[in-house]
């Protein structure tokens, strides 16, 4: 296992763009670790390593991916973000646990909380549907990460059309959220959901935009015609 995260780490490291490095910090209010390699050449290397990783056993697979999110780089934690949902089927109900441990735990940027939540929480979702109810305790969290994958974690499932009024129920629990990272996850949620029910997402943006955040506001219209955002806009 260690000559193994060894191997990955290298490959990140010969990989590191000077350009991506010095930009990296840019797209992030909080301090982050990067290599600066581009995502590109993480799905490259993921990719590569997968075929030795998926040789595994599960416990072995977490506990490789649980090291690489411990590690705090952005290229690392993408790399298990990419193999979980390769391993969906062996996907077990304990696992939630897990999961939701280690968003307290490692995630503490948009990127890794997206690229993790958006497959991984999602594809357990949709395997143990019944989980939902505990999806929307998170929404309490004072954890501001927890608060964000209780939105961002439907975006793939919303995006096939499920869970349209638990989709609801999430954005009117964190519709008051005064987090901008929360607002922007909801509201992405919003967008997704608007392009396979845009007349009930639209209906729902103008019922609450006048308490709705501005910026959970303009996610939510962003991908509706010109005609609705305007309406959507006035105040």
């Amino acid at each position: 296992m260690n000559i193994l995260i060894q191997k990955i780490r290298e490959a990140l490291k010969e990989n590191i763009d000077e350009k991506t490095q010095k930009n990296s910090q840019r797209f992030f209010k909080e301090e982050v670790k990067c290599y600066g390699v581009k995502t590109a050449e993480c799905t490259k290397i993921a990719s590569q390593f997968w075929k030795e990783v998926k040789t595994l056993k599960k416990p072995e697979i977490f506990a490789l991916c649980e090291s690489l999110l411990s590690s705090d780089y952005c290229e690392e934690a993408y790399m298990a973000s990419s193999w979980l949902p390769k391993m969906s089927n062996q996907f077990e109900r304990d696992d939630w646990g897990i999961f939701k441990g280690w968003i307290e735990r490692y995630i503490n940027n948009w990127a890794k909380c997206d690229t993790f939540c958006n497959h991984t929480v999602g594809d357990f979702l949709m395997k143990y549907p019944e989980f939902i109810n505990e999806l929307k305790e998170w929404t309490q969290s004072k954890n501001r990460w927890l608060r964000r994958a209780a939105a961002i974690s439907l975006i793939v499932p919303a995006k096939k059309g499920y869970f349209m009024s638990d989709v609801f129920e999430i954005c009117d629990r964190l519709l008051l959220d005064q987090d901008d990272m929360v607002q922007k996850g909801y509201g992405w949620l919003l967008k997704v959901t608007s392009q396979v029910h845009q007349k009930e997402i639209f209906d729902y943006v103008m019922k609450n935009k006048e308490d709705m955040p501005r910026t959970a506001l303009r996610y939510a219209i962003e991908k509706m015609p010109q005609s609705l955002r305007r309406e959507a806009m006035k105040r």
